[in-house]
């Protein structure tokens, strides 16, 4: 029903409605700081990932060979964690630990990284080093430490025979485990100055031959469900 009358008003009234209007004023004002926090965050996060994409191209521009791997490894391993069931989250640091995977390599001489001839065992235990490398270059790097899984682990091999340190099954990371087979795939399918580059046939039973082995048997069959769709 409407009132046509004035209200009366009173001290205790106005002083009601001066309460109120403070309120929704610091309600308006907290909502607006959030608003703003919640943009900072993104433009920061969005810095952080443009810096980590020019690190990666960085890479591939060192190490000629391998120009695109980084992006096409990045993509692939994305799919094949989100297949996985992988969270939203989780796939913001799969996508930075796969993109920074050879980061290490930064510590590795031009004369090692870009010998077009075979290595020397001494010259492979140097190269080996590069995993190692990564998780020094990024340990300091806070927000990097969700993404570290890859860099530092994706030459750990199922069977326990891979490096740095020899990881075995499911004490290898996920991420890692994944990466993994992506990352073979991908530098079979590659030309190299060394290797003519693999048909698709031969790289895909190279990875089922190394299902349960180098890579873990669930993720290959979840990748190769994948590539069939492709």
């Amino acid at each position: 029903m409407l009132h046509h009358q004035a209200w009366p008003l009173s001290l205790d009234w106005l002083s009601t409605l001066e309460t109120l209007a403070d309120q929704a004023a610091i309600a308006i004002d907290h909502a607006r700081l959030v608003t703003e926090l919640e943009r900072s965050n993104v433009e920061l996060r969005s810095a952080y990932d443009e810096n980590i994409e020019g690190w990666a191209r960085a890479l591939d521009l060192r190490d000629h060979e391998t120009e695109g791997h980084s992006r096409r490894v990045t993509e692939m391993t994305h799919e094949l964690c989100a297949a996985l069931g992988f969270t939203h989250e989780q796939l913001i640091h799969v996508r930075r630990g796969a993109l920074l995977h050879d980061i290490g390599k930064m510590g590795i001489p031009d004369a090692v990284l870009l010998k077009p001839g075979k290595l020397t065992e001494d010259e492979w235990t140097l190269m080996r080093k590069h995993p190692e490398y990564a998780a020094d270059l990024l340990t300091p790097i806070e927000f990097l430490h969700p993404a570290l899984e890859i860099p530092q682990n994706h030459h750990e091999k199922w069977d326990g025979s891979g490096y740095p340190l020899g990881l075995k099954g499911e004490a290898i990371p996920l991420a890692a485990r994944a990466f993994a087979v992506v990352d073979v795939y991908d530098a079979l399918m590659s030309d190299r100055p060394y290797r003519k580059v693999w048909t698709r046939e031969k790289t895909l039973d190279h990875i089922r031959s190394g299902s349960g082995l180098h890579f873990d048997p669930e993720v290959v069959e979840v990748f190769l469900q994948m590539i069939e769709q492709h």
